[in-house]
This record gives structure tokens, sequence and C-alpha cells, in this order.
């Protein structure tokens, strides 16, 4: 049994692979300052990125977590999916209200994907 990990540190791998199926770790956005649409679209580049990296894409989605710091941004939050999505398949999804140990972070999500 292979597991590869990749982008580690002592606390995480951002990518994990193991038995055909890429597991990407829990990703925020970089600028903070944007808001929850802004946020979404900077984690969606970075997870088209990752996902790359290890041979796949968006179309090879299984399941999306999401978590929002106001669930008042899940409109906002879905447009920037639904654009991103761009016509293809959608992966499973759910999508929870959280509070996040940082307080600039409006959005995380973590993905599964197949090779």
């Amino acid at each position: 049994m292979m597991i590869e990990r990749y982008e580690k540190n002592e606390r995480l791998s951002r990518i994990v692979v193991h038995n055909g199926t890429i597991y990407l770790c829990g990703l925020t956005a970089d600028d903070k300052e944007a808001d929850t649409a802004g946020q979404t679209k900077q984690i969606l580049k970075t997870a088209d990125t990752l996902l790359g990296k290890v041979g796949a894409d968006r179309s090879k989605l299984l399941f999306a977590q999401i978590w929002l710091k106001d669930v008042q941004d899940f409109d906002a939050m879905n447009r920037a999916w639904v654009e991103w999505l761009d016509g293809a398949e959608p992966p499973a999804r759910a999508t929870v209200g959280a509070s996040f140990a940082l307080p600039e972070i409006s959005v995380e999500i973590q993905f599964t994907a197949a090779i």
C-alpha cells in the first residue's frame, strides 16, 4: 500500500494520494482581507494548482467539505463555486457554519478527488 504526501510540514500534508484517491487539506485564502466570494475564488484557484500537481483537475472531484464563518454568505460562496465548476460535473458536497482560529478566515474548503 503506497501513500504519497506532498507539500508537507510537521503539522500536515497539503496533498495525500492513496489508492487512486487524492485528499487535499483544508484550504483557506492567502488574501484574508477579501470577502467570502473573493476568498472562495482564491481557494478554488489553489485547488486547481494542487490537483494539477498530481495529475488531476476539478472534473475528478468526488467530495468537497465547505466551512463558512457566516452562513449568510452561502449564496456568495455558491456563485463563486458554480462559476468555477464551469459546467463540470459537481462533486458530493456539504457546507456548514464554523468558527475559525483566525477571525479573518471566511471560508475553508477540503477536497477529495480521483486520479
